[in-house]
């Protein structure tokens, strides 16, 4: 077992999840830019996929590599974990980015949205991050799940959405502590940075925004800027939640 040097990324390796775009897409560009090599993972969003490749390999030739899974098809993950390691021959950073989002209210909810969304936001992460531990464990690495303040405060009509995110949170806890010492689990949990790809009307907009103490959305690289800071300058963090929502928990 060597050690994770934290102030030197170059050579490491990250497998990133639901990479193509949005968040996921810009925590890959803030890695890539620590001389991390990259395995991007999608699910339908192959075309964009290639074109952050194609982008960061103008940059960095042969530096990051695609692959495409259905996080909801569990036998699968395992695979996909075997694939990134393969690439480069090691796995240092697991980033449990990829999620499902939209509106369960009570009364509404089927079966088949309970499976997406506590697959995506929660199952798949877990056996991610199972399959991914001996590796990980291998060079003292790290995993980084994307969690949300509506973990703590539940979104009004997202109650599955919300549980789901709630689980993430106490998965954190409970694989820093399964894990440790050999890997640390910490995860960052987004305020305002990107509103959701279908509509919300601008009064909804700026009331979430006057909630918040800096009077401001965030944007993506407040995100990606809190992954790189737990994997590359927290060595003795395991089992935090960082929050990066401007202030918006402090509101009643």
């Amino acid at each position: 077992m060597t050690s994770f040097d934290h102030g030197n990324l170059i050579g490491k390796v990250a497998l990133v999840t639901g990479a193509s775009h949005r968040i996921g897409a810009t925590i890959a560009r803030a890695l890539h830019a620590q001389d991390m090599n990259l395995v991007l993972h999608y699910r339908h969003s192959g075309a964009a996929a290639q074109r952050l490749q194609a982008e960061l390999h103008a940059i960095r030739a042969d530096s990051v590599a695609l692959v495409q899974a259905d996080l909801l098809d569990t036998p699968a993950l395992p695979t996909l974990i075997d694939a990134a390691v393969d690439t480069w021959q090691r796995l240092d950073v697991l980033v449990n980015n990829a999620s499902s989002f939209y509106s369960t209210p009570v009364g509404s909810v089927t079966e088949t949205q309970w499976d997406d969304l506590m697959g995506s936001n929660l199952k798949a992460p877990f056996f991610l991050a199972q399959a991914a531990a001996p590796y990980l464990a291998q060079h003292h690495g790290c995993i980084v799940n994307i969690v949300d303040i509506h973990a703590d405060r539940p979104l009004k009509a997202h109650p599955v959405y919300s549980i789901a995110k709630a689980g993430l949170v106490m998965l954190t806890k409970a694989l820093a502590r399964e894990l440790g010492p050999a890997v640390r689990v910490n995860a960052v949990a987004p305020g305002a940075i990107l509103w959701p790809e279908h509509a919300i009307e601008a009064p909804a907009k700026e009331y979430i925004i006057s909630r918040t103490a800096l009077k401001r959305a965030g944007a993506p690289h407040d995100i990606a800027q809190a992954v790189l800071f737990l994997i590359r300058d927290a060595g003795y963090i395991s089992g935090h939640v960082l929050t990066v929502d401007g202030g918006r928990s402090l509101s009643n």
